[in-house]
C-alpha cells in the first residue's frame, strides 16, 4: 500500500449548528441553507465565494447536490453528494480536503441537514435501502431499534456489559448537553431514570435510542493561508481513514472498519491514543460508541463496559467523550448526525467551544458510522483534528 498524502496545508474553520428541532414544518433544503448561512457569516464570506460544496440530506430528495446549488444560487466547480448518514461527516472531511489541496477548489461548504416532519422518519426507514423494502419493511421489521437491540445483546454476552455500563454514556452524555445551548435534550438525567426507562426492544430501553429532529449542521474548508488571511480560527487535520463493508465474514457486527486502519491513522497523526483529548463518537446507540472506543485503540475489544466504569465521560472528566451531548442527548438531524461531533470537535480544538469546552483540548478524534443496510453499518471513518500550533 502507498504511503497516504498527507492533509497539511488545509484550515477547517467555520462551524455552525442550527438550533434542533423535534418535529418542523420546514423542508431539509431551508435547514441546510440556515447553517450555510450561519457558516458564511462566521467566515465573512458571500455565496459568490465557495467554489465547492459537499452535502449529505436523506430528506433533499427528489432533489440532489446538484438541485441545491440552483434553489440557492450557487456556483461551483466542485459538487459532491455523500449518501453515506453516520459516516458522511468524515467522507466530506476528506474529499474537500484533497479537492482544496488539488486546487480543484479553494473555499468547500460541507453541510449535512435534514428536516423531521410527521411520518417522515416512518417514510425514510421503509424505503432506505433495498434490503429494506424487500427483505424487511413488508414483514414489520422497520427501523433500527431491533437491529441494535440484537446487537446490543450478543455485546452483553461476549464482553460481559451491563445496563448500568451503557447508562454511563447515555448520563455523562446528557450531562453534556445541558452545556450546549442546541441540545433536543434539557433535562438531566441520572441513573435511576435510564434504568426504569420504558423497554423498547430488549435490553434496548427509551434512553438507548437516538432521537430524530431536524436541524443541519456546516463547516467550511480552504487553505491553511486564506484562513489566516482571514483571522479565522482554524483547525487542521492530523489523519483520515475510511472503510466500507469492513469484516463481512462476522456473524454479527461487533466490530468494524475502523480496525483495519487505525493503526495507520495514529501513524499518519504522528500519535497515540493516550495523546488524544477528546472523543466524538457516533452515538445512535451507546453500544455503538462501545463498539467505538475498542476500535479505535482506547482499549482492548471487550474491555469497553471496564473502560467507561473507570473513566470520567463529562467536558470535566479525564476522558471527555461526546462533548455537545453527541446525538442521544443533542438530537439526530438526518445525515446532520454524521457531523455533529466532527462540527463539535472543530469548535473545541479551536477554543471556541463554549460552555462545552474542554480545557486544554489540542487534539480530538472524531468517528463515524453508518448505513445500516440490512443487518450492519457498512460506513466507517476516522479523523484526528488538531488546533493551529498544536
Amino acid at each position: 500500500m502507498n504511503a497516504r498524502q498527507s492533509y497539511e496545508g488545509v484550515a477547517l474553520v467555520a462551524p455552525a449548528s442550527t438550533e434542533y428541532r423535534r418535529y418542523s414544518i420546514e423542508t431539509a433544503h431551508w435547514w441546510i441553507a440556515t447553517a450555510l448561512r450561519q457558516a458564511l457569516d462566521v467566515a465573512g464570506l458571500r455565496p459568490a465565494d465557495l467554489d465547492g460544496l459537499s452535502l449529505a440530506s436523506f430528506t433533499l430528495f427528489p432533489d440532489s447536490a446538484v438541485g441545491l446549488t440552483q434553489h440557492l444560487g450557487l456556483c461551483p466547480r466542485w459538487l459532491d453528494h455523500i449518501p453515506m448518514g453516520g459516516a458522511a461527516g468524515i467522507v466530506a472531511l476528506r474529499r474537500a480536503a484533497r479537492a482544496v489541496q488539488a486546487g480543484d477548489a479553494s473555499i468547500v461548504a460541507c453541510v449535512a441537514g435534514d428536516t423531521n416532519q410527521i411520518d417522515s422518519f416512518r417514510q425514510l426507514l421503509s424505503s432506505f435501502s433495498r434490503f429494506a423494502t424487500d427483505a424487511a419493511y413488508p414483514y414489520g421489521y422497520g427501523g433500527p431499534n431491533a437491529n441494535f437491540a440484537l446487537l446490543t445483546d450478543r455485546y452483553m454476552q461476549e464482553c460481559g456489559a451491563t445496563r448500568e455500563d451503557f447508562g454511563r454514556i447515555c448520563v455523562s452524555q446528557r450531562q453534556n448537553a445541558l452545556k450546549s445551548p442546541r441540545a433536543v435534550m434539557k433535562k438531566p438525567l441520572s441513573m435511576e431514570q435510564y434504568l426504569a426507562a420504558r423497554p423498547i426492544a430488549d435490553p434496548i430501553a427509551l434512553f438507548d435510542c437516538v432521537m430524530p429532529c431536524a436541524g443541519a449542521e456546516a463547516f467550511l474548508v480552504m487553505p491553511v493561508e486564506e484562513a489566516e488571511r482571514r483571522n479565522l480560527p482554524y483547525a487542521t487535520i492530523a489523519g483520515a481513514i475510511e472503510r466500507h463493508n469492513a469484516h463481512a465474514e462476522d456473524p454479527i457486527q461487533l466490530r468494524g472498519g475502523w480496525t483495519m486502519d487505525i493503526d495507520e491513522l495514529y501513524a499518519q497523526a504522528g500519535c497515540g491514543p493516550a495523546d488524544i483529548d477528546l472523543l466524538q463518537t457516533y452515538d445512535d446507540y451507546p453500544v455503538i460508541s462501545m463498539m467505538q472506543i475498542e476500535d479505535l485503540g482506547f482499549c482492548a475489544k471487550g474491555e469497553a463496559p471496564r473502560f467507561v466504569r473507570e473513566h470520567d465521560l463529562t467536558t470535566t472528566g479525564d476522558f471527555p467523550h461526546n462533548t455537545s451531548g453527541g446525538q442521544l442527548s443533542g438530537g439526530q438531524a438526518g445525515a446532520a448526525g454524521g457531523f455533529i461531533g466532527l462540527v463539535e470537535a472543530i469548535r473545541q480544538v479551536t477554543g471556541t467551544a463554549g460552555g462545552t469546552q474542554v480545557a486544554g483540548a489540542r487534539r480530538a478524534m472524531v468517528s463515524g458510522f453508518g448505513m445500516i443496510n440490512y443487518d450492519r453499518g457498512l460506513c466507517t471513518g476516522a479523523a484526528i483534528l488538531e488546533g493551529a500550533g498544536a
